[in-house]
């Protein structure tokens, strides 16, 4: 639990790629009652291992080497979506998703422990999770906003390499492969504080992999553990398990929810946020360093983790999203400025597996406990990503960025 990771800065290592012949299906993901968009569905291309994920706004844009007949749409308490991709049809898609309801006897619920339930889970985690050495290319967002506003935009294509499931993230590796990062230029917006986050952030919060961050013995029993009513993901029925921290606080925890497939005990996806009920030790938790004199007082702490799991049965982390609200101000000031952070992580391929895949080495290499280096790419060439699936900005952080660009011109 207190593992402190900095906050991203992201560094330019490697020259653009060349745009290849290519596949690019986009559209709008919405409920199908309400026609309201879906934000954070996982969107895969079947006959690949290509995906990606909606934005705030439900968008997406899912680039293939071939047009795939079908992709693949899952998002939790819904349906699974099977949606077929015409030829000469594959941009401005309109796809609805049907919401989905777990019927369960009261009895089973009542006679469920939930702690029989997690410690389950934990000892079948060599059964469900991968075995051997993988690595995955993934995209990486971080937004920062004062109040309302937005003042860093910050973006990477990474490779992520994992160990067996049986070792630490110690083990484990990020290397970015291309970012780009735009700032606001106004004195009053930087503060020169650090927090915890940044694209290392996949091997902390990987809570299969990492149970130090969450579920090892010492940590359960400062948890009370309530059975909640179940939900479908990716049309299997899940447990829930809500985890609330009792007595008094000596050390940071989390609170949240669990999801476990029924099944398979697979863990499939969790919902945590930082117990906020002493300030102190949640800004000790969050806060890496600041300025002699500026005053820093945390709100909030909130990670999403989800895992996708194949034909196999191999279970893998698929998604996160991680926000983070605090306060700042100069102990000479009246007011304090609200700060916001929002961090995203999909993973777009596996590329490799088995014991003779390479752990990324050299200065694009970071490990768990090291920093990145400060480098600034141009946030001006629309065809910046090339090939590598992203995720699709939203309209307000396009209409941020444009902000930024015009403000980065006039200095």
């Amino acid at each position: 639990m207190k593992t402190r990771l900095l906050i991203l800065i992201l560094a330019v290592l490697f020259p653009g790629m060349t745009m290849t012949a290519q596949t690019i299906i986009s559209g709008q993901v919405s409920d199908q009652q309400t026609g309201q968009p879906l934000p954070h569905v996982s969107i895969m291309a079947e006959g690949s291992d290509v995906r990606t994920v909606t934005n705030d706004d439900g968008r997406f844009t899912l680039k293939t080497v071939q047009r795939p007949q079908y992709v693949q749409l899952s998002h939790i308490g819904y349906k699974t979506r099977r949606f077929r991709i015409e030829e000469g049809s594959t941009d401005n898609l309109h796809i609805r998703m049907q919401g989905s309801s777990v019927v369960l006897s009261e009895i089973v619920v009542s006679v469920n422990d939930p702690e029989d339930i997690l410690k389950a889970a934990i000892q079948r985690i060599e059964k469900n999770y991968p075995m051997e050495p993988e690595l995955a290319r993934c995209f990486y967002r971080e937004t920062a906003q004062r109040g309302s506003r937005f003042i860093s935009v910050a973006e990477a294509v990474t490779d992520m390499y994992k160990s067996d499931y049986l070792k630490g993230p110690g083990y484990d590796r990020v290397a970015i492969l291309k970012g780009r990062r735009l700032m606001s230029m106004r004195s009053k917006d930087t503060l020169g504080v650090k927090i915890q986050g940044g694209p290392v952030l996949p091997l902390m919060v990987d809570v299969a992999k990492n149970c130090d961050y969450l579920l090892n013995s010492e940590n359960l029993s400062h948890y009370q553990l309530h059975m909640e009513l179940p939900v479908h993901i990716n049309d299997r029925a899940q447990y829930v398990v809500r985890m609330e921290p009792v007595g008094t606080l000596l050390s940071p925890l989390m609170k949240g929810l669990v999801y476990i497939d029924q099944q398979t005990l697979a863990i499939t996806r969790a919902e945590l946020e930082l117990d906020m009920r002493d300030w102190r030790i949640a800004a000790d938790y969050m806060l890496v360093s600041k300025p002699m004199g500026l005053r820093f007082h945390p709100r909030e702490l909130s990670v999403t983790v989800v895992y996708d799991t194949d034909e196999a049965g191999v279970t893998r982390m698929s998604y996160l999203r991680n926000v983070m609200r605090f306060n700042c101000d100069w102990k000479r000031r009246l007011f304090a400025s609200t700060y916001t952070t929002v961090s995203e992580m999909v993973v777009t391929e596996r590329m490799q597996h088995g014991r003779g895949v390479k752990k990324p080495l050299g200065r694009s290499s970071f490990g768990i406990k090291e920093r990145f280096y400060d480098k600034v790419e141009y946030f001006e060439d629309e065809l910046f990503w090339a090939d590598y699936n992203i995720i699709e900005p939203s309209e307000s952080l396009e209409h941020a960025v444009g902000k930024l660009k015009k403000q980065s011109r006039m200095q």
